[in-house]
């Protein structure tokens, strides 16, 4: 079969390519295809845009969510960089009409296996990317994945406890919480005791290992008296 010319001239307007574009071509053929004619998959290009999409994204994380420390970041990542997510993304750009498949995959309505729509996005994005420069790339995946990025941030455990904390006090004007850490014990065993205010009010007591763990415990005892 050749390319769905209408659903082609489209996506291409849409995402800044030209419609003749070999990269283009190539992005929106299924190895399927490419066994069957003898042509180039777009499987190179889905390894390169596999990295490209995971750049943008941690570039978006670090750029737009500051609040968001590197475990939380990576956790935001990986339920956004991921078959589902990107074969979403695939299904608005419908490229499932303009993909290339063989007659097996075509047979079996197989253009919208996740897997298949999954690596066609990604594929397109590396053809941005060669094309037209890695900011232009960056900002395609951005406005794409943007939603389920902040989506993310509103699961259960996808921000840590101190940074949950302070965005529900500065949102009722309590400020940024304050914590005091103290030590305890040998150097071998010691331990952390950490106290967290809100402006002078103390909300909680939290223990750990570590300061850092401590703080996180703290933090995690006064969100669970917030509504107290």
């Amino acid at each position: 079969m050749s390319l769905s010319v209408s659903p082609l001239v489209d996506l291409a307007a849409r995402v800044g390519l030209s419609p003749t574009s070999a990269l283009l071509t190539t992005a929106m053929t299924h190895s399927s295809y490419a066994a069957e004619h003898g042509v180039t998959s777009n499987e190179r290009l889905e390894f390169l845009g596999d990295a490209v999409v995971d750049l943008a994204i941690a570039d978006l994380i670090v750029r737009d969510f500051p609040e968001l420390d590197e475990g939380s970041g990576s956790l935001v990542r990986s339920k956004v960089v991921n078959e589902s997510s990107l074969a979403e993304a695939a299904r608005v750009l419908a490229l499932g009409a303009v993909v290339r498949v063989g007659k097996g995959v075509q047979k079996e309505n197989g253009r919208e296996r996740p897997s298949l729509l999954a690596d066609a996005f990604e594929a397109l994005v590396a053809a941005i990317y060669l094309e037209c420069g890695y900011e232009l790339a960056r900002d395609f995946v951005q406005r794409a994945l943007r939603a389920d990025v902040e989506a993310a941030l509103t699961e259960p455990g996808a921000v840590d406890p101190k940074t949950r904390l302070r965005q529900w006090s500065e949102a009722r004007g309590r400020g940024t919480p304050r914590y005091e850490v103290t030590a305890d014990g040998p150097s071998h065993a010691v331990t952390f005791e950490a106290r967290v205010f809100l402006v002078d009010e103390q909300w909680a007591v939290g223990h750990g290992r570590s300061k850092k763990a401590a703080e996180a415990d703290a933090a995690r005892r006064a969100w669970e008296r917030r509504d107290a």
